[in-house]
């Protein structure tokens, strides 16, 4: 059993079902990337997992435990870290204050996981006494995801985290996903730059109006000359 799983989920918004028992999985320590064309239903996977849509069929399961049914919250407490596409740092906090509010579940001390984000993200600490609105978005980007790390997640979710970057800041970004990787932490990332994605990814998922296209190892999809072809520009 993978220690996390959204297996055979449909569900949606209203009455329409976008996802269509489709199944995202992730291990410990794992790169596991969802790709797909725009509206394919791989945001709305990652918000199914997280609790943020409820689902008709299927389940979800966390470290074994059934967590179909708990609020996003209550995933937190848990272990899950969600870093939303949009909307996700507290722009008039500064950096610093955006991080310290990511361990508000926690009643240890803080001060070594801000160490830890910091040397993960030097940029940051640099700018720590600074308003996460003046920073740019990859810096915001950066922000967002110190801030779910704040809180010790056992698996980190990230909804499209080097949209609207450069070629340079996302390559750093995607540096550093891997350096979280290795800590054991399960990386579970939608992304519209597929063939970069894939290329870090220990596993690939590709989700076509809501169901499972393709899934296989992220070398073997670079590989595959059908998903080349519809998916990564030939």
């Amino acid at each position: 059993m993978s220690f996390l799983i959204g297996d055979k989920m449909t569900g949606g918004y209203g009455g329409a079902d976008i996802l269509h028992d489709c199944t995202v999985s992730v291990e410990r320590g794992e790169i596991a990337v969802v790709v797909g064309p725009n509206g394919a239903g791989k945001s709305t996977a990652m918000k199914a997992m997280f609790g943020m849509l409820d689902l008709r069929a299927g389940k979800v399961l966390f470290d074994g435990e059934d967590i179909t049914d708990l609020k996003p919250q209550d995933r937190v407490l848990k272990g899950m870290g969600f870093v939303p596409q949009t909307s996700n740092v507290f722009t008039s906090m500064t950096v610093e204050e955006n991080l310290e509010m990511g361990a508000f579940i926690r009643r240890d001390d803080i001060a070594e996981t801000m160490d830890q984000v910091y040397g993960l993200f030097p940029i940051l600490h640099e700018k720590r006494l600074q308003p996460a609105g003046e920073l740019s978005g990859g810096q915001r980007q950066q922000v967002a995801v110190g801030r779910a790390l704040m809180t010790k997640p056992k698996v980190l979710m990230l909804d499209e985290p080097t949209a609207g970057v450069s070629p340079i800041v996302m390559d750093e970004l995607f540096d550093r996903i891997i350096e979280v990787a290795r800590t054991g932490i399960a990386i579970l990332m939608v992304e519209q730059n597929a063939k970069q994605a894939l290329n870090i990814a220990d596993k690939g998922f590709v989700l076509v109006q809501g169901e499972n296209r393709y899934t296989d190892t992220g070398s073997a999809l670079m590989a595959n000359p059908n998903v080349r072809k519809a998916f990564l520009g030939g």
